[in-house]
């Protein structure tokens, strides 16, 4: 086997003399070069390392389901209806308290306001977040709030359809009950009605609630102040139809989600913690790779990447957001998550490519476009997508794409395609390691021309690898099911109930697991120094009758790849 020729049989068997013929290692058997860990360590020592990781695996969903309090906490809020008696709606310099010391003029509902002559452009719906004798917190990390109105059937002011609220909103903050308030955001807001009154539209039943759907209202990417103030007006203008047609409003109810600061702390101690685990195993790894007289095969590099793209999203920077108000986390967070989930797909394909035994020439990154494409391309839309939301939210809070019928068709036709393309991706990855199963199986055929100790060795090697396998398909399917699952709550958030209930043991244990995978990958890959045959390379000499299994390709130097990649047919194309 000189130049570029291949074999792509399993155990090609030639002569023992024109084994050594031309390589490196002199008389010295081509078995007893270093393979890969994964390869190397004794079936005792890689059962201790697996136990050991499937604790760590089982702590990380403990530390979410026993440790952790839910990751969010929903907080309901009755606007308090006060009355703008000076006007002072126009200057913007007045904010109104719905309770306290210097609480504003209150009435009870739009009857007394009638009584009262006080016209709807004079009142004001006042929420104060959080409620009284409570402070919001840093640790809070972010702040979303939806909307929901009471309105009233009447026949002679009904909801009229394609009906649409307009808001004058207007945020403010500070940090002591005894200073003045800041406004932070204010804004001009439409939100499209949906409402259904279930009872028949007759005077007995006026006075009856319609049913109407939640709204997104306003989110904030950080709680940096300890007191939030929303005031919120609905002016009307009949000759531009301003809140024309909306029912009668008798309330405004809201929401505020925010994530819980024990999950806060809890996910940054797990961040903390496994960033240098993660960091140091990495250079470890690629450090055994360059003491490597061969440059790194793509399927090494590949697992670098992803040790790396582990370690961006494990740095915990969101310290940093407990001091300074960065409104930009939220972003940062999903973009960190978007470049680990396009590395972490990706690499599952091209892992299995790797050892696919087919007639293409791989270990180049450019072989896998086909498939590597459409992740980098769906990584981006989720980019774009996000980039629509939450970088508008940074300059207003109280933008949404849900808020509109374009916004919200474009939103779930996303949400739904994603789930879509997410298992699509999932079968696929299946197909692969079908096809690699019954390729390895297919070979299996040479193993009885073999001697016994290495008959035995190479079957311990196949039955890991397609052990490491279905734990690569494990980690995928929980990946998939979290992406499904985040992509449903976030919906939730938007326009489902009032509640979000997800589970904090999900979240960590997930976390957990693909750290946890990470290390294992670079781990059993990285290069031993254990050279099996050293102990029986005479034995095996005398018994071989002159003729031996040659595993190699093309590369045989003693840091060649590792024996389950050459087992499939794999070479490094120098």
């Amino acid at each position: 086997m000189q130049g570029g020729s291949r074999d792509h049989s399993l155990f090609p068997i030639v002569p023992y003399e024109e084994r050594n013929t031309g390589s490196s290692l002199g008389n010295r058997d081509t078995l007893t070069m270093a393979g890969a860990i994964i390869e190397n360590m004794s079936t005792k020592k890689l059962v201790i390392v697996g136990v050991i990781l499937l604790l760590f695996q089982a702590f990380s969903f403990m530390v979410g389901g026993l440790i952790a309090p839910s990751p969010t906490t929903a907080v309901h809020y009755l606007a308090t209806k006060c009355v703008d008696t000076v006007k002072t709606h126009h200057k913007g310099s007045k904010w109104f308290m719905p309770w306290g010391p210097d609480q504003c003029s209150k009435i009870r509902d739009f009857d007394e306001a009638m009584a009262k002559r006080i016209e709807a452009n004079n009142i004001v719906f006042a929420v104060h977040i959080p409620l009284p004798n409570r402070e919001m917190s840093a640790w809070f990390q972010f702040m979303l709030v939806i909307l929901q109105f009471d309105i009233a059937f009447k026949r002679q002011n009904q909801i009229e359809d394609g009906a649409l609220v307009t808001m004058d909103v207007g945020l403010a903050y500070r940090d002591s009950s005894l200073s003045e308030w800041t406004e932070m955001a204010h804004s001009i807001e439409h939100r499209k009605l949906s409402c259904n009154f279930t009872a028949t539209k007759t005077y007995e039943n006026e006075g009856r609630y319609y049913d109407c759907d939640l709204l997104p209202f306003m989110e904030v990417g950080s709680v940096a102040h300890k007191y939030y103030l929303l005031n919120i007006r609905l002016p009307i203008n009949e000759r531009k139809k301003v809140n024309i047609g909306i029912g009668e409003i008798r309330d405004i109810r809201l929401v505020s989600i925010h994530q819980n600061g024990g999950f806060t702390k809890v996910w940054f101690a797990m961040k903390t913690f496994l960033t240098p685990s993660v960091l140091i195993i990495m250079i470890w790894y690629w450090r055994r790779i360059t003491q490597m007289t061969r440059p790194p095969v793509l399927l090494e590099k590949i697992i670098f990447a992803l040790g790396i793209s582990m370690t961006f999203i494990n740095i915990p920077v969101e310290w940093f957001s407990v001091g300074f108000n960065w409104t930009w986390m939220l972003l940062f967070g999903d973009i960190r998550q978007g470049i680990f989930y396009a590395m972490l797909l990706s690499f599952w394909i091209i892992f299995c490519g790797e050892h696919l035994m087919d007639q293409t020439e791989r270990n180049r990154f450019s072989v896998y476009w086909k498939q590597v494409g459409p992740i980098v391309f769906g990584s981006f839309c989720l980019f774009i997508f996000d980039m629509c939301e939450r970088g508008v939210q940074l300059k207003n809070p109280f933008y949404s794409i849900w808020a509109s019928d374009v916004g919200t068709e474009l939103a779930m036709a996303f949400i739904i395609v994603a789930g879509i393309c997410a298992c699509l991706y999932f079968l696929f990855l299946c197909f692969m390691v079908f096809q690699v199963f019954r390729n390895i199986s297919g070979k299996r055929s040479s193993l009885p021309a073999m001697t016994k100790a290495r008959r035995l060795h190479y079957e311990g090697l196949i039955f890991r690898f397609k052990f490491l396998m279905l734990v690569t398909l494990a980690c995928a399917a929980m990946t998939v099911i979290f992406f499904i699952i985040s992509q449903v709550n976030e919906g939730h958030w938007h326009w489902g109930g009032y509640t979000v209930q997800v589970n904090s043991a999900f979240f960590t244990g997930i976390y957990g697991m693909w750290n946890l995978y990470v290390f294992a990958l670079m781990f059993l890959y990285a290069p031993s120094h254990k050279r099996y045959g050293d102990e029986q390379s005479s034995a095996d000499q005398a018994g071989n009758s002159g003729e031996d299994i040659q595993l190699t390709t093309t590369i045989t130097h003693v840091d060649g790849p590792t024996e389950i990649y050459k087992m499939t047919g794999k070479e490094a194309q120098e």
